[in-house]
């Protein structure tokens, strides 16, 4: 894989929410976006949109039943994301005083934006690799997304509350319950694997049946997935401000550093030696581990800590300058991976 197309991967993957972020704070400028109107639109993103994405994401996987073929791995993933949870307890006390940020540099340590990055770059790389849209490289990447998405917002829900103390100085477990029971973010995607399950079993049975088929109801699901992205990164655009980067400077420069270098360093090379003990070769994997530890911090981070009470200003910060970094990270990590061939068909 050459300089310029690996280049030109990582541009593709992320310059369309940088440049969607710019126009949000250019419409804010203009006053075209006011605070009320920002604030009322990351509600919608956060309570609508981004659970209908979820909800779409989730039933637009294929065959679930290869989930027993790759079950090792997806194990394997899972385990990941847990352990990076774990770790991101410690580094967020020592590092990070305030309560209301913790939470917020937390999620932004394994929360990856696999859901609106991640999958499409994952298929990028496998078509760049020779791969066709139907090969193992893509079933995986799609297969990833029923267990880190799911994952991904139950953990940030906890993220959100547990660093959250109350008058009584003590985390309010039933606080945390209830977030996770109705968070819009979980309800998307649990909705998506109910919905994919009954799809599944009436296939079984020979029930040739999918909500695709029901066009008056599946293409209204679409259309608003389609608008949740492009909402969400136009509303943090407006609510973006340059004077909070030398205020919040150290925090952003420990979650983007996590986010875009640590993470996808450690957990990389790490599972490079494992698949390569375990199945002889990584190929096949690495292109979703990549889309899955070296993509930015999850856009619907920002609107959720918002939601939550937390430092969102500091969530919207981490969205934009992880996306920004991320540019060169995931250059450097395509063009590494490519030149050690790992990415080789």
């Amino acid at each position: 894989m050459d300089l310029w197309k690996s280049f030109c991967m990582a541009c593709d993957a992320v310059l369309p929410i940088v440049l969607l972020v710019v126009l949000g704070y250019f419409l804010k400028r203009i006053n075209l976006i006011k605070p009320d109107f920002q604030k009322a639109g990351n509600k919608l993103c956060f309570k609508v949109l981004i659970p209908v994405l979820l909800f779409y994401n989730i039933y637009q996987i294929e065959d679930i039943s290869k989930i027993g073929e790759y079950a090792i791995f997806i194990l394997y993933v899972a385990i990941a994301i847990f352990v990076l949870f774990i770790l991101g307890i410690f580094v967020v006390k020592c590092f990070i005083p305030d309560d209301k940020q913790k939470g917020v540099i937390h999620q932004c340590l394994y929360r990856s934006n696999y859901a609106i990055i991640g999958i499409p770059l994952a298929e990028f790389i496998a078509t760049s690799m020779g791969f066709s849209s139907d090969s193992p490289i893509v079933s995986i990447a799609s297969l990833i997304s029923a267990i880190s998405i799911p994952l991904f917002n139950i953990f940030a829900v906890i993220s959100l509350t547990m660093f959250d103390k109350g008058e009584n100085g003590k985390v309010n477990i039933k606080k945390m319950l209830k977030g996770i029971i109705t968070n819009p973010l979980i309800i998307g995607v649990l909705s998506g694997v109910l919905v994919l399950c009954i799809r599944e079993i009436l296939m079984a049975n020979d029930i040739a049946w999918r909500l695709t088929s029901i066009s008056f109801i599946y293409k209204p699901i679409s259309q608003v997935a389609n608008m949740a992205s492009p909402l969400a990164l136009i509303m943090l655009g407006g609510g973006f401000t340059f004077s909070a980067v030398s205020r919040l400077k150290k925090q952003i420069i420990l979650g983007t550093v996590l986010r875009v270098a640590v993470v996808p360093a450690v957990f990389l090379v790490s599972f490079y030696f494992i698949l390569d003990a375990q199945f002889g070769s990584a190929t096949i994997y690495f292109p979703a581990l990549i889309a899955l530890f070296s993509t930015p911090v999850a856009v619907s981070s920002a609107p959720m800590a918002a939601e939550m009470g937390q430092d969102a200003e500091l969530a919207g910060q981490l969205v934009v300058w992880t996306s920004l970094t991320s540019i060169l990270s995931l250059f450097i990590i395509i063009m590494i991976s490519g030149s050690l061939g790992i990415l080789a068909a």
